[in-house]
């Protein structure tokens, strides 16, 4: 709901309708965010009748074409794609979407919905970045686990009262879960507990050889393997009772534990990893 807010608004303000998202990128299920979801298992013939061009990361000299065109109103963004397979884009390349949003009147949107709210050691995973977003979308980390989800929108944006709503939008209970997680956030320093964990699980995972690839920042972390993991997570679940997520890359693990997770489950995460693995 935040992503369909974030692109009904950009329409808004720009006065035109054609998006721009990324190759293995997912933003939602519902009309235009699913639009911009690239799995057509997900996307009915009523949600693709959205104008939506799928672009890969890292191509400037695609995504400048199609923003001469003139009819975008919007390039959207997951700074690390997260059911994609924790992808991020090559240097240099959101710097240089953030300076065409603005050369052809194109709202920028950061996703931040999976990797916003101190995942990645940043408040904003984009903050890694030298630029300024028109939209930041999130939802998933500011209730920890409680419905509630939003949008933040530059100063130059013209909203006016009415143009966005939902049934249960500004839910009292939902706000009050809201603060209270950016209270503990602060008050417990868990960013700070992101970077050192990460690193230590980042530590732990170069000695298993069985793991090719360490993908991603933070706590946002992918462990990629030569072999598909479909029954390497059925055995972690089932035997181990830890739960890791899957992405379009079937050969990578996705690991998403809580910012206050502490060094000793990251332990009983490779020990038991361990026993699971083939040797």
């Amino acid at each position: 709901e935040a992503n369909e807010n974030a692109l009904k608004l950009a329409s808004f303000q720009t006065g035109k309708a054609r998006v721009i998202a990324f190759k293995n990128a997912f933003h939602g299920r519902t009309s235009a965010a699913v639009a911009a979801t690239d799995n057509k298992n997900i996307v009915a013939p009523l949600n693709a009748q959205h104008r939506v061009t799928f672009l890969e990361m890292g191509d400037t000299t695609s995504l400048e074409s199609e923003l001469q065109k003139g009819d975008v109103c919007a390039v959207i963004a997951e700074f690390i794609q997260g059911v994609g397979g924790l992808d991020e884009a090559p240097a240099g390349f959101y710097e240089k979407t953030d300076k065409l949003c603005k050369q052809y009147d194109s709202l920028f949107i950061a996703d931040e919905i999976q990797c916003g709210y101190g995942r990645t050691g940043d408040f904003f995973a984009f903050q890694k970045y030298n630029i300024t977003p028109d939209i930041i979308s999130m939802a998933k980390g500011m209730g920890n686990g409680f419905p509630v989800a939003g949008i933040l929108i530059h100063p130059s944006i013209k909203a006016r009262h009415g143009m966005l709503g939902t049934t249960f939008g500004g839910n009292h209970l939902a706000c009050a879960a809201a603060i209270a997680v950016l209270d503990v956030l602060k008050e417990e320093n868990l960013m700070q507990n992101v970077t050192e964990i990460s690193a230590y699980f980042t530590e732990k995972a170069k000695s298993i050889p069985q793991i090719k690839q360490i993908k991603g920042r933070g706590l946002m972390l992918g462990l990629e393997f030569d072999f598909k993991v479909g029954e390497l997570r059925k055995k972690l679940i089932h035997d181990k009772h830890i739960f890791t997520g899957g992405s379009s890359n079937k050969k990578l693990l996705r690991i998403l534990p809580p910012l206050t997770v502490k060094k000793e489950h990251i332990d009983t995460f490779f020990d038991a990893l361990k026993t699971i693995l083939p040797s």
